[in-house]
């Protein structure tokens, strides 16, 4: 399958964002690009409209705050805020960084689930993503069926989604089980499934998120010799986890982001030791100092 190079561009504001008119143009093929860049950012970010409302549980709560209800009031949320990132093809990188900081938001920008508010993104490559359990699969239709149906969405035909099928089913081990709707399946199963469809369907660039933390130890070894197959083919990987042991494994070059924004980046034991380094000297600090030092950063 030859590779597709899709440039996505966006141009908008912090206003766009807030009421929702987002634009956004898709180039497939064309422009001047770096044939050895797989995913690039240019000044990309992401925003979002919270509303203030609280859930009203009954009439009294509503009447308590009726002025916050007729006024309709919402706040920007900043996900990613301006971010630069290049990913070379065949290169692996790995994302860490605290809860809510970005990083899921960057993996579903690169896998073109979410357009960004504004910047440039040009992804290079067939793209296949496990972002999340369950994601993509309809809890009616069978394993067999939804194995099918996601390897179409990702890319292959449909002929070829067939002709890949006993590869995925021997993979995921799941047996007779496959020919059951997956409202039966665990999240073990979730998951042998949804990784054996992603690594099946001849990625170019593959986008794991927090995926490798399901499964029994077996099945875990697995997929992790079957990433380093992919790598040795050259295909281009970008993780998210929290397993900081994981990330030296797997990745050629680690950054941590924050609050939207890259704050460090680097050899993936280097990233590694600065951010615990940071998470040690925050928990010995008394709580006033904490709370000085969440408000010195949120400062603008």
């Amino acid at each position: 399958m030859p590779s597709r190079q899709r440039t996505l561009r966006h141009r908008g504001d912090a206003g766009a964002a807030t009421d929702g008119s987002e634009r956004l143009t898709s180039l497939v093929g064309g422009g001047k690009t770096d044939a050895g860049i797989a995913i690039a950012f240019d000044r990309v970010s992401k925003h979002y409209s919270l509303s203030l409302q609280k859930q009203a549980t009954d009439f009294k709560s509503m009447l308590l705050h009726l002025p916050r209800f007729i006024s309709n009031a919402r706040r920007p949320f900043v996900a990613l805020d301006d971010v630069t990132l290049q990913v070379r093809r065949g290169e692996s990188l790995g994302i860490i960084g605290p809860n809510g900081s970005g990083k899921s938001t960057t993996l579903r920008v690169m896998a073109r689930i979410t357009p960004p508010t504004s910047g440039t993104l040009m992804v290079h490559g067939r793209v296949s993503a496990l972002l999340e359990l369950g994601s993509g699969f309809h809890p009616q239709i069978t394993g067999r069926e939804n194995a099918i149906l996601n390897a179409v969405l990702l890319g292959l035909t449909l002929s070829e989604a067939r002709a890949v099928l006993p590869e995925i089913i021997a993979f995921s081990e799941l047996g007779e089980f496959i020919d059951q709707p997956m409202r039966t399946y665990s999240s073990g199963m979730f998951f042998r499934l949804g990784f054996s469809v992603a690594v099946h369907v001849q990625p170019e660039i593959l986008l794991l998120d927090e995926v490798l933390a399901v499964g029994d130890a077996e099945f875990q070894k697995k997929c992790m010799d079957h990433i380093h197959g992919l790598r040795r083919k050259g295909a281009t990987l970008v993780l998210v986890t929290h397993d900081m042991l994981n990330l030296p494994k797997f990745c050629d070059r680690g950054i941590l982001i924050e609050r939207g924004k890259i704050t460090d980046e680097g050899s993936p034991q280097q990233v590694v030791h600065n951010y615990l380094s940071r998470v040690e000297r925050l928990l010995s600090l008394h709580e006033e100092e904490r709370e000085q030092l969440r408000l010195a950063q949120a400062a603008p």
